[in-house]
């Protein structure tokens, strides 16, 4: 499979006024086959987390082959080099950070060690940390700053909780898996008229599309995508029995159908007849 290179980084529009805790920048790239990096020594921490494919990372003359889920940890003054894969090249994201306190976050996270590597499983949660703190960068404003050091906070929290081999079992990943299909019902539920799609609100939400797809499915019983086009077609449902004076385009595009032969082929799935067929219906009660 060819992967196409990509490449952002977003700096801290916020100016480092006290030095406890800093994050410098954050990334996100899709690296070429074999892309290299180093060796080379950098004055800050760096972190990085692999979203999805191989590669390796070597400092004090040992090499580790890394891949998707685990986060590696360079060292300030540390030579280093990583290298992606040829035939699966990684797709990682980064934050750099210092500071007077960061230290005690790499050694309260156990990366301190002589192996700056944390094999994070399955947790979502940290490559949906890395982007936040590139979402607070974009947005910009006097409090990036501060949101990005309390992304760093948590996601130091989680390195923590890995690192020292806590169980994050089932029923904390059931809160947390409930509490992220309520914000995807929220966000539909508020969004639905917008032409919004499963892959726009996992970008917005900063989680994998096929991760919220299955993850909704276990909670719902339906998946994401039906949930929307049921939600549309409920609504427009609504507004053909309420809003007379509405065509079946205008209500088609105010539930958020562009193609209104495309509507009126999914409101007949779901309520055996056609949106005109239900209008007329209708006027007769």
């Amino acid at each position: 499979m060819e992967h196409m290179p990509t490449y952002t980084v977003l700096s801290n529009p916020v100016p480092d006024e006290h030095g406890d805790i800093y994050v410098l920048f954050s990334g996100e790239s899709q690296t070429k086959p074999n892309h290299l990096i180093g060796p080379k020594v950098y004055d800050f921490y760096l972190m990085h987390h692999i979203l999805a494919g191989t590669g390796t990372f070597s400092y004090a003359g040992t090499e580790h082959e890394l891949q998707a889920g685990q986060s590696f940890l360079i060292h300030p003054d540390q030579l280093i080099s990583y290298a992606s894969s040829e035939d699966n090249p990684w797709r990682y994201r980064w934050i750099a950070f210092e500071g007077t306190r960061a230290a005690g976050l790499v050694a309260g996270a156990g990366l301190d060690s002589a192996v700056p590597i944390i094999d994070n499983g399955t947790n979502p949660r940290i490559g949906v940390l890395f982007h936040s703190i590139q979402r607070a960068f974009r947005l910009g404003g006097p409090s990036a700053s501060l949101r990005a050091s309390g992304y760093l906070h948590l996601l130091f929290a989680e390195f923590g909780a890995a690192q020292q081999g806590e169980n994050r079992a089932s029923e904390q990943q059931g809160s947390d898996s409930e509490a992220l299909t309520n914000q995807m019902i929220r966000y539909m539920s508020t969004q639905y008229a917008e032409p919004i799609s499963i892959e726009n609100m996992a970008e917005t939400l900063g989680y994998n599309r096929a991760y919220l797809s299955r993850m909704f499915k276990q909670q719902t019983g339906i998946t994401p995508v039906t949930f929307l086009l049921k939600l549309r077609i409920d609504k427009a449902h609504l507004l053909l029995r309420e809003r007379l004076e509405l065509t079946i385009e205008q209500i088609a595009a105010s539930v958020g159908f562009q193609d209104p032969l495309y509507f009126s082929k999914q409101f007949r799935r779901f309520y055996g007849q056609s949106p005109t067929a239900y209008r007329e219906a209708m006027k007769q009660l």
